[in-house]
């Protein structure tokens, strides 16, 4: 069972913005129905500001959610503010997202991007806006399932910093159906990261990547299982942990748990991480 934020419960119970404006300035368009979420994004201009903006949306409560919060993200900025949100601006105004849903803040970048290149289209100015992760300049489409096309796929990879063929499902929804496309995907994961080289994280970003990663995706699986984790502290490259619940104080378990733990933080955060149980 996903566990939701406070805030994610609220947009989706009580959405804002719901609703079309009729004279809208430009419509922005993702997804379909065909492949199980569509939003439609409506803004309306005073000048280069964004007076108002609407959505209808096909899909799940994260859905209705992300699209909910990105109107109240737009509205009263220009646009010069407003090309630079992504999806990782949109999960965060929610207080985060599960992983499995991530797709449905993508789908709302995606919505307020296409917008952005019908209106600098028709005002002549397509070539020179540049908005943050445009994925307009790949469009063969690796997953037909879903038609995600291999822009979309390095868009998210490189806002995100996705590794696995896993997470760009969940960002994305492609491999999600028949799967024949995961092996393309992985094509791209390797290609992507074989060119990049990840910045070095400064002592408090790593903590508070550290902390996330087991808020996020450690502690809920611990939970599964009657147990739980808390991060004490980190020092250098070594993450000082304490376990709760059931077996914490079982060696054999514990020691398995601290071998999970320490391999999840090695793949997400730093390959130089070690685990200590205190």
């Amino acid at each position: 069972m996903w566990e939701y934020s406070e805030k994610v419960l609220d947009h989706y119970r009580n959405p804002r913005n719901v609703g079309k404006i009729d004279d809208a300035d430009i419509v922005g368009e993702a997804g379909s129905l065909a492949c199980g979420d569509s939003l439609k994004l409506y803004i309306k201009l005073d000048g280069n500001i964004i007076k108002d903006a609407k959505f209808q949306t096909f899909g799940c409560g994260s859905a209705v959610a992300s699209s909910s919060i990105l109107t109240e993200m737009i509205i009263g900025k220009t646009l010069d503010e407003v090309k630079k949100i992504t999806n990782k601006d949109i999960a965060e105004a929610l207080g985060g997202l599960p992983q499995e849903k991530m797709h449905c803040s993508v789908m709302g970048q995606e919505a307020l991007e296409d917008a952005l290149k019908k209106y600098y289209k028709e005002e002549d100015g397509w070539e020179e806006l540049e908005i943050t992760g445009s994925s307009d300049h790949q469009d063969k489409v690796i997953c037909t399932c879903f038609n995600v096309t291999e822009g979309q796929i390095l868009e998210a990879v490189k806002i995100n910093g996705l590794k696995t063929v896993e997470e760009v499902t969940n960002y994305t929804k492609a491999g999600g159906a028949c799967g024949r496309c995961k092996g393309a995907i992985k094509n791209i994961l390797d290609e992507y990261w074989k060119n990049e080289t990840p910045a070095e994280l400064t002592p408090t970003q790593k903590i508070l990547k550290i902390s996330k990663v087991i808020d996020q995706q450690i502690s809920p699986q611990l939970q599964k299982d009657g147990g739980d984790i808390e991060l004490v502290d980190v020092e250098g490259n070594t993450v000082k942990v304490k376990l709760t619940g059931m077996c914490s104080g079982c060696k054999n378990a514990s020691m398995t748990i601290k071998n999970f733990v320490e391999s999840v933080l090695k793949d997400k955060v730093d390959s130089k991480l070690e685990v200590e149980q205190v």
